[in-house]
Formats: structure tokens, C-alpha cells, sequence
């Protein structure tokens, strides 16, 4: 293909043909356009490809890529466009920046952590990619497409290749594939390109078998990454977490439920992690003669910004706190054994959040902060027994349980933990609830008919 600018100085561009994805993911002309889904897609051949058919379009247009980290750039894009546009564009390595001979210019930039968003502050550009989108936290997403913006005729486009999993998994499914927008959203404006393996045709050309290599990975993780299933992705934590509303009532393979009155014998706990900048969170429970607990009421301090705090002071906290467990007919009352993380006991800084907690009439024992036993007792706890039933539920109004549980992912530096840096204060107070009643792990083997055999004498004459 060939471009030429005003002063006819002429742009050289090759292309690959490309599948029919990502001929739809080249002529998409939303504002943001979500391309992938899947393994092997041939997603950053799109990015490379759409970001030259671009630069040689409109001499003199501003372009970004941007990936976690910058081997990730250098490798997937840097490298190989520097070869491909050789006579066409010139790479300054300093700036990180390709300059076509039409004054067009593709940048990248990195973002491994919230910091490296200093580096775009007050730059503006026409067209954003965002590759591996899901790779970058929400907030993140939100401050780079910050910069797409200028007052001229270029077209202003942002770009998310993406696979399910991930920092921002729960931002781009609410966009692309629930398509649930707040009101500072257009609908109009947002399109998604589904790209499996099965598109990527020289793929399939060259390596063949790799389609045979995810259909040999465990069910779950083939449906992320052959069938790009958003419900599922690699490296969830709470990946046994299932919200089925077919079930909603009778309550088998399910941990979501319908509310229901809670018996008056039943003991009633709450567990609360302090947050100001980032979210509290509180939770009720009710736990029946059996010891299974449910999740039945909660109170989250955040803004409609995943993990962004209310920035409630501890007496705001705990006066609403105390407001619900007189008013709430499932709290009024009733006994409340409480449990908090221990640090909420701290008192260099005069009064501690818990006598705080005290004026109000709040008490709380302190929590067993101990991470990994504490997430291997709420992995028990929803383990399904061979029956389809756990050992804890949770009531469907507990909306961010249910949003933010789904959403964690495991650490990079200690494999049994998870990542600290998503937005873990639910799970962090469930934990608490979950280490002060200890359970053993569930039995999930099928309970034996022993017809006329009750001692069970045949299993050792057999």
C-alpha cells in the first residue's frame, strides 16, 4: 500500500492480508473499539497495522501505543516496526518515538504502575492504543485516554486489544461485553470485534497445532483463552465463585442466593476493614445450626469509581453502621459479635479506630490477619459439596461482593496470595469472618447407598 502527503513525498506501507476480524477491527470508526477476546487472535498485527494505515493517512497526526511494560513494546512492536517502516519512519530511541517522513508520529509508552502515568501529563494525541488493555487497571485505562483530545481534524479513536483476566477484566467486560454504561457514556460510541485463534489464519498457516495446545488446557482456562469466556480468565483467585441465578432459590451450585428472613436463633456476625482513600467495608452474617454462612447484608464505602473511597471519617462510618443495625430488620435487635482487622486497634495516633467504633456502640474482636490461611478457609468454605451446596452464600442485594470477588487475581511475587493492589477489602473482611469460625474442608465424595450393609462390613471383605 502507498500514501502519499501534501508535499508528495511518499510514505511506504506493507500489510500482510489480513483476516476478516481484523478487517472489521481496520475500519471500525467508533471512538473506542474493543478488538479480541481470545488467544491468538493476531491482535498486536491489528494494533501495528491500524497505527501505519493511520500514520500514513494523515501526515502529521499524534499516535500512542501503550503496554505494561516496556519489553512487552519492544518486543511485540518497537522491534518489528522499526524493520518494517525502514525508509518510511525513523525511531528515536531517547523519546521512544517513530517519525514518519509526513510528520506523523507513533509513540510508546509503558504503565507498570500508577506512576508511570507522570509521563503523560498535559500530552495530548489523536489516537490511543491500548494494548493488552486488560493488563492496565481501570484507573489507569481512564487516565491515558485522558489524552486523546486536540482541536483538529484528525480522527479521535481509542484503541483495547484485549483477553479476558487482568487489573482492568471488569472494566472492559462492562464496556464491551455487558455493554452497561453510566451516564457520561455514549453507547454509540463503542464497538467489540470477537477474534478467536480459528480468525487468525496465518497462524493456523504456521502453527497448527497451537489450536490443539489450548484445547488440551483445563476447562475453565480453555473457555478464557480458546472461546474468550469473560466469565472465567487466568489467574482469578476466587475461580470456585459461581453466581447462578437459576438457582438463585433452590441454592445448589450457586453462592448467590435470594434473601430470605433470617431465623431468630441464628447468631449474627459483622466484619469491617478500614478504609478513607480506599473503600471500608462492612459485612453482616447469619450462620445457621449447621455453620453455614451467609453473606446477608453490607455497607461499602466507594465512589462509583471501582476501589476509590468515600474518604468517610471513622465517626461518619460507624454512625451509619450503627444507624442500619437498628433500623435493618435484619439486624434490629439482635446480638452482634463483630471481628475487624487487628490494625484498627492502633493508637499512635491518639484515639484508634475501634474506640471510635466503641462510642457508637460497635465492638469488635480482633481478626486473625493470617493471609493465606484465611483465604484457604474461604476457598473451603465455597467448595460445593457433592450435593452442589456450600458453605457460604451470598445474599444477591450484596452487590459488591459480587462485583469485586470475581475480580481478584493472584500475586506476581507469592504465588498463595493474592494481589494487593486490586480491590480486595470485601475479601479482606471476609477473610476476618471466616477465621474467627474455622471450618475443615468440605467432603465432596458421593455418599454411598449401604442397603443392607450398615456397618459397612463389605468394604473390607471385597
Amino acid at each position: 500500500m502507498r500514501k502519499k502527503k501534501k508535499n508528495n513525498t511518499p510514505v511506504h506501507i506493507f500489510i500482510d492480508e489480513p483476516s476478516e476480524k481484523q478487517k472489521l477491527f481496520l475500519k471500525a470508526d467508533t471512538k473506542h473499539v474493543g478488538f479480541g477476546g481470545a488467544r491468538g487472535g493476531g491482535k498486536s498485527w491489528a494494533v501495528r497495522t491500524k497505527a501505519k494505515l493511520l500514520a500514513a493517512n494523515y501526515p502529521g497526526i499524534r499516535i500512542l501505543i501503550v503496554r505494561r511494560t516496556y519489553p512487552e513494546l519492544m518486543n511485540n512492536h518497537i522491534r518489528i516496526l522499526k524493520s518494517e517502516l525502514l525508509g518510511a519512519a525513523k525511531y528515536n530511541d531517547k523519546d521512544k518515538l517513530l517519525t514518519f517522513v509526513n510528520t506523523s508520529t507513533i509513540s510508546f509508552s509503558y504503565c507498570a504502575r500508577d506512576a508511570d502515568l507522570d509521563r503523560l501529563q498535559g500530552v495530548e494525541y489523536d489516537v490511543i492504543f491500548l494494548d493488552e488493555a486488560t493488563q492496565l487497571s481501570e484507573y489507569q485505562m481512564r487516565a491515558i485516554t485522558a489524552c486523546v483530545r486536540g482541536v483538529n481534524r484528525f480522527p479521535k479513536r481509542i484503541y483495547y486489544t484485549c483477553n479476558p483476566g487482568g487489573k482492568g477484566h471488569a472494566y472492559i467486560k462492562r464496556l464491551f461485553i455487558d455493554r452497561r454504561y453510566n451516564e457520561t457514556e455514549d453507547p454509540s460510541q463503542y464497538s467489540f470485534i470477537q477474534a478467536l485463534v480459528t480468525d487468525n489464519k496465518p497462524l493456523m498457516r504456521e502453527n497448527p497445532d497451537y489450536i490443539k495446545q489450548l484445547d488440551a488446557l483445563p476447562p475453565k482456562l480453555r473457555d478464557a483463552w480458546r472461546y474468550g469466556d469473560w466469565n472465567i480468565f487466568e489467574g482469578q483467585f476466587f475461580e470456585e465463585f459461581i453466581d447462578d441465578p437459576e438457582h438463585y432459590r433452590d441454592k445448589t451450585w450457586t453462592h448467590v442466593i435470594e434473601p430470605f428472613d433470617i431465623p431468630s436463633g441464628w447468631t449474627i456476625y459483622r466484619s469491617y476493614d478500614f478504609g478513607y482513600n480506599r473503600p471500608f467495608s462492612c459485612g453482616w452474617w447469619a450462620v445457621d445450626y449447621d455453620g453455614v454462612a451467609y453473606r446477608i447484608l453490607e455497607l461499602y464505602g466507594c465512589t462509583s469509581t471501582p476501589n476509590e473511597g468515600v474518604k468517610w471519617t471513622p465517626e461518619k462510618q460507624f454512625s451509619e453502621i450503627a444507624r442500619i443495625e437498628r433500623e435493618h430488620p435484619y439486624l434490629a435487635g439482635r446480638n452482634i459479635y463483630g471481628v475487624a482487622d487487628p490494625s484498627i486497634w492502633d493508637t499512635s495516633r491518639g484515639d484508634s479506630v475501634a474506640d471510635t467504633a466503641a462510642r457508637y456502640g460497635i465492638y469488635f474482636d480482633p481478626g486473625d490477619n493470617a493471609r493465606i490461611q484465611g483465604w484457604m478457609q474461604m476457598h473451603y468454605r465455597f467448595a460445593f459439596d457433592c450435593n452442589g451446596f456450600p458453605m457460604m452464600y451470598v445474599f444477591n442485594n450484596c452487590k459488591h461482593a459480587i462485583r469485586t470477588l470475581p475480580l481478584l487475581v493472584y500475586s506476581e511475587t507469592n504465588v498463595e496470595d493474592l494481589d494487593t493492589e486490586g480491590e480486595d477489602h470485601i475479601a479482606d473482611e471476609m477473610r476476618y469472618f471466616c477465621m474467627s469460625r474455622p471450618i475443615k474442608p468440605v467432603k465432596s465424595e458421593p455418599i454411598r447407598d449401604i442397603g443392607d450393609d450398615p456397618l459397612d462390613q463389605r468394604k473390607y471383605h471385597n
